[in-house]
């Protein structure tokens, strides 16, 4: 076995930073991942070093913290820019101020984002150690063992299990998202091993094929060379163990041929990306046009001094004089608003349990247009109940099977005394005897009792003994409180759970034989002579048993209607009753049977054995051979079992679709099976049709299959993953434009990276916002690669939670985390961003008006502390306070869904509303600017007093404006904020006059410059609110 089972977190990082993504491949070239040969009990054979085994979620380890999240600040042109700012102040010729009103906000603003990075990413450090700290039974020659944790830690070739059939049940929920059992088979050679220590004293090893993507195949061999002949076992994926899977019986044991990156499930999945809110990139770009403004502002400068004396020099003077264009709080600003919402959301009583992982993108839930999610588990519970059994004439529900019941009762209890005789089979020529309705429910449970693939376990009860063997034929409690059942489907378990709830119940079931017990107690038991198992390709699934006390043969099958509707006798029922069914959100199965003779038996054994020696086409021989049995079955009834919903998915789909949002569906299931579910939970409403896309191969089949669809109008698509393949390989554009145009759209079979891949084209074609939902690992590439990634902590664990941005634990949160939080993330965020350049661009307005009256001189108007205090204690609170703002209830905005349309338009920041404030800035910063210098008396010094007064006042008022429902802080901020301003003046004698300030014509003209500045902006408000209100006033008067 190898030493790495434990699993332990990973030190070195196996990815820097994107920038340097092209310097690491060149230094450290990825390692070639090869084909290898594991001996038994031998690491020192191996000669290669393999990765070590481990989950890791970090976007950083301790060297790259400073340089990554360095890098990831200054990617922004906003801090670049500051940075080359605060460092031109350490040349003498291009010094404006102090120091300090440069770096220190800069300092701030990235003291704030590392402390938020550090604490983000020591949580997620914890996480991984958390699930890495798992200890793992590891077998060693001297026979000591640990606790065996039933998650598989690495890919494993599975060599023994505590079974004595040597198979056992495994779950896939983390790796491929289905919860269906699948059963695995162990190594023949080292299952028949005496005992567990001779694993050592065999000579023997495993060569597996190099590590690959596709989690559904697998090729390698066994070979024992210590036995004459030599022993030989060919491989499949029925002797893997993958790691995140689960083992749902039994113990098992097993040699490690992969770890860590080169397991299945981490070659599925994407490594972490740091994500940028759309939100940030637009105001990035209204940066670049305030410097550009900037720029051209300096030259305008310089042009009207003539170009004369070092005009360089002073023009990049003017560049930083006008440098508040720009304003450094912005960033602070925002991300202490970003932090804010997310404290809100995890603070909200009506969504409990959701938890932000990635604070920066919280606007991102206000701009969705689509969104993807997983099906089992995400929309619906994955628990089956059986809810219709129909016969033709007559039709049982959920009431009323008690009647089953009794039927069932009667005619085991006629049957019990006297035993029948042995009879042989019905010919087919034999006249049609119509049966009673108490016969014909006897023989369809009996059939949905026989005819599946489902085990009955029991636990066991012995002691932990000294052997395997002691604890496999350790005392087993048959009692049916103690029996569970298995499968590889929950549909079946649904069934055989409804045949022993009306009596007839499987006790026993082994590769040859099947055991019922009937109500009265007696057992039955059946041969399995044949087991044809369901595939996505016959949609069916069939088995010939043989009955001990009468040697009859029969042949039962069941399946989906469309492929059942052609081998069954004629009815004129079937169709209907499907139909029906399936409107109702059932999942129908139709169950039918065939009485063979021995002679036909025998015959069509013959046949099948020799199809299934075949070398050239041995798939299709063996299915002709089957299908000569599938003719003129008799019909038995028609089951639908119900795939119950997760709570509230209805109207959380419903309020979703009102709002805009596109939703597909991405599931690893069946196409029926997510069809139905697409139907039941309301994701295709009933009004609409659905376009079912063929399975295509090739360029023509996709090109034709293609045209049929464009044909179709306002229709939901399903399409399994092989299709998509396909038609993305071929004609990516063409299907990516009429997928958009669709409803909705369910994607069925789909593998994780393929999930992801379906969410890089909607981002790549489209430019709307993305948003990925799920709960389990295989969901866990398609969130990561999502603008917005949520996770549901459900039963399949919680890796897709850990590897969310928000972590929820229902789905119906989802409507109020849209509607509510998104909305006034976004536009609170919108509204503080504007409002914080306004007051860069009003102060940068003042700084050019003064400028060119005094002869185009480069003199800074506000100096020192005036600089760092307008843009902290005197305006921080009320500006901040926004992040309490909200222009609809949260009651409103969930009632009126079409509300949320408008935010995906992106209009709450946007070059219009952008220009709107420049030009209120230069109006505001004119009149407070010329109004100082007309109203000022004999010195300078009055200037500055009353044309900053009126500025902040003018802010203080501004941000009343802009509030749109009030709340108590927002008050106390602006009251707050005054009082700091007034009791600062006492000590700001160096910028202000005391005596001055204290007259009453400094009031008064202070009083009336900021009356001129604000008054028109109020008028022109209430205007527009009269004759042109937004959507949300009216709602909200």
């Amino acid at each position: 076995f190898s030493d790495r089972i434990p699993m332990r977190p990973i030190l070195l990082e196996e990815q820097f930073l994107d920038c340097c993504d092209c310097l690491t491949r060149t230094c450290r070239r990825r390692k070639e991942l090869k084909a290898r040969t594991v001996w038994l009990g031998h690491p020192e054979k191996c000669e290669e070093k393999y990765p070590n085994n481990g989950f890791k979620n970090q976007k950083y380890n301790f060297f790259t913290f400073v340089p990554g999240v360095l890098y990831q600040q200054f990617k922004f042109f906003l801090n670049l820019y500051f940075l080359v700012v605060a460092c031109s102040q350490f040349l003498p010729a291009l010094k404006i101020g102090y120091l300090y009103t440069y770096w220190a906000p800069l300092g701030f603003v990235l003291a704030v984002t590392m402390v938020r990075e550090a604490v983000d990413e020591v949580r997620r450090y914890q996480r991984d150690k958390e699930m890495n700290s798992q200890l793992y039974s590891k077998l060693t020659v001297r026979g000591t063992c640990f606790l065996f944790s039933l998650l598989i830690p690495a890919d494993m070739i599975f060599l023994r299990t505590s079974e004595k059939a040597g198979s056992c049940f495994i779950r896939t929920d983390q790796l491929d998202g289905e919860t269906d059992w699948k059963l695995k088979v162990a190594v023949v050679c080292t299952q028949r091993l005496p005992a567990l220590g001779d694993l050592f004293s065999i000579n023997a090893y495993v060569y597996a094929q190099k590590p690959q993507l596709d989690i559904h195949s697998f090729e390698g061999n066994f070979t024992r060379e210590d036995s004459d002949p030599q022993i030989h076992e060919s491989l499949n994926i029925e002797n893997t163990l993958w790691a995140s899977t689960v083992v749902a019986s039994g113990t098992v044991i097993g040699v490690v041929i992969y770890t860590g990156k080169e397991t299945r499930s981490v070659l599925n999945t994407s490594s972490p990306k740091n994500k940028v809110g759309l939100l940030d990139l637009e105001l990035n770009r209204l940066t670049k046009a305030l410097f550009l403004a900037q720029v051209v502002l300096a030259v305008v400068m310089v042009a009207l001094q003539g170009f004369v004396g070092p005009w360089f020099r002073n023009l990049f003077r003017f560049i930083v004089l006008f440098s508040y264009i720009i304003p450094i709080s912005l960033r602070v600003n925002l991300d202490m608003g970003k932090s804010a919402y997310g404290w809100m959301i995890m603070k909200d009583e009506n969504i409990p349990g959701t938890v932000v992982r990635t604070s920066t993108i919280p606007e991102e839930l206000g701009r969705l247009v689509y969104l993807l999610t997983d099906k089992t588990g995400t929309l619906t519970q994955n628990e089956m109940i059986f809810k219709r059994l129909h016969l033709g004439t007559v039709s049982y529900g959920t009431d009323t099977m008690d009647e089953i019941q009794s039927h069932i009762l009667q005619s085991y209890a006629q049957v019990s005394d006297p035993p029948p005789p042995p009879t042989t089979a019905p010919k087919a020529a034999a006249p049609k005897v119509r049966k009673s309705v108490s016969s014909r429910i006897h023989e369809a449970v009996k059939a949905i009792a026989l005819c599946h693939n489902v085990t009955p376990v029991y636990e066991s009860r012995g002691v932990n003994g000294e052997t395997e063997s002691a604890a496999a034929e350790a005392d087993q409690d048959f009692s049916d409180d103690n029996r569970t059942y298995q499968a590889s489907s929950p549909d079946e378990v649904a069934l055989v759970q409804w045949t022993e709830s009306v009596g007839l119940t499987l006790v026993n079931r082994d590769l040859t034989s099947l055991q019922l017990k009937t109500p009265a107690g007696q057992i039955l038991t059946y041969y399995i002579l044949q087991i044809f198992p369901f595939t996505s390709e016959s949609k069916r699934m069939g088995i010939i048993i043989r009955e001990e006390t009468s040697g009859e043969i029969t042949f039962y099958m069941k399946g989906a209607d469309v492929a059942m509707a052609s081998i069954v006798q004629y009815n004129d029922w079937l169709e209907e009753e499907c139909g029906n069914m399936a409107r109702e959100g059932l999942r129908t199965l139709v169950v039918a049977k065939k009485s063979l003779s021995e002679e036909q038996y025998t015959d069509f054994e013959n046949r099948y054995n020799q199809a299934k020696l075949s070398i050239h086409d041995r798939a299709m021989k063996v299915s002709a051979v089957v299908e000569s049995l599938e003719r003129e079955l008799e019909l038995l009834c028609l089951t639908g079992v119900e795939d119950q919903l997760q709570a509230d998915v209805r109207p959380t789909l419903e309020l979703l679709r009102n709002a805009g949002i596109k939703i597909w569906m991405l599931t690893g299931d069946k196409l029926e099976t997510a069809t139905c579910i697409a139907k039941s939970s309301h994701l295709v409403s009933r009004s609409q049709d659905i376009h079912v896309f063929r399975p295509v191969s090739n360029r023509g089949e996709a090109h034709l299959e293609l045209n049929a669809f464009r044909r179709k109008h306002d229709c939901a698509l399903v399409i399994s993953g092989d299709s998509l393949e396909v038609c993305l390989r071929y004609y990516e554009h063409e299907f990516v434009e009429l997928a958009c145009q669709c409803p909705a759209v369910v994607c069925c079979r789909c593998s994780p990276t393929q999930k992801a891949q379906i969410v890089h084209l909607l981002k790549q074609h489209t430019d709307n916002r993305t948003c990925a939902i799920g709960d389990g690992g295989n969901d866990v590439s398609m969130i990561q690669a999502a603008d917005c990634g949520i996770g549901i902590e459900g039963k399949e664990g919680k890796q897709a939670s850990l590897a969310a941005d928000f972590s929820i634990t229902q789905f119906k949160h989802i409507g109020r985390l849209l509607m509510v939080h998104g909305r006034n993330s976004y536009k609170r965020s919108a509204a503080l961003g504007q409002f914080v350049m306004h007051r860069g661009m009003i102060i940068s307005t003042m700084q050019a008006v003064f400028s060119s009256i005094f002869y185009f001189a480069s003199v800074p108007l506000y100096q020192g502390f005036l600089m760092v205090g307008y843009s902290t204690i005197y305006t921080m609170f009320p500006v901040f306070s926004l992040v309490l703002d909200q222009d609809v209830k949260p009651e409103m905005a969930l009632l009126y869904p079409e509300l949320y349309k408008d935010l995906t338009k992106g209009r709450s920041l946007s070059f219009k509303t952008f220009l709107i404030w420049v030009l209120i800035s230069i109006y505001q910063g004119g009149i407070l600017m010329y109004g100082a210098l007309l109203l000022f008396e004999s010195e300078f010094v009055h200037v500055v007093a009353i044309s900053f007064t009126a500025l902040i006042l003018t802010e203080l008022l501004m941000v009343a404006l802009n509030i749109r429902t009030w709340h108590w802080l927002m008050v106390l901020a602006e009251f707050l904020s005054l009082g700091c301003y007034v009791a600062s003046l006492a000590f700001l004698n160096e910028y202000f006059d005391l005596a001055f300030i204290t007259t009453p014509a400094f009031l008064w003209k202070v009083t009336a410059m900021t009356v001129i500045s604000c008054l028109p902006l109020y008028i022109i408000k209430y205007l527009k609110r009269k004759f042109s209100p937004p959507s949300y006033s009216k709602l909200s008067s």
